[in-house]
């Protein structure tokens, strides 16, 4: 798993039949550090994350994994909305703080 931080939303009305439904996010992801990195990817949403939110990402075959439909082409899946990340004795990222 990576972490990410939504940038943006995706949308597409035309795709593959096993997608319709599918909620598509920009996502950018981040350093150790929590700084972002250059590199952007779209990942279908499984758990209703919204802008600027911190996600967890399953990239690979385990996104196809994620939910009833696991024959669907995916590569990148958010599979968590996350609430603190700490590294030793520092909090690097707080949900709770990010909206004072």
């Amino acid at each position: 798993m990576q972490i990410a931080k939504v940038r943006g939303t995706v949308v597409s009305t035309l795709k593959e039949p096993s997608l319709r439904g599918v909620k598509f996010l920009l996502l950018q992801f981040l350093d150790q550090e929590g700084e972002l990195l250059p590199k952007y990817e779209v990942a279908a949403d499984s758990v209703g994350a919204g802008i600027d939110e911190w996600v967890l990402v399953s990239r690979g075959s385990a996104a196809r994994q994620v939910g009833e439909n696991t024959q669907r082409p995916l590569d990148a899946m958010v599979i968590g909305i996350i609430d603190t990340v700490s590294v030793g004795n520092h909090i690097l990222y707080s949900k709770k703080d990010q909206y004072r």
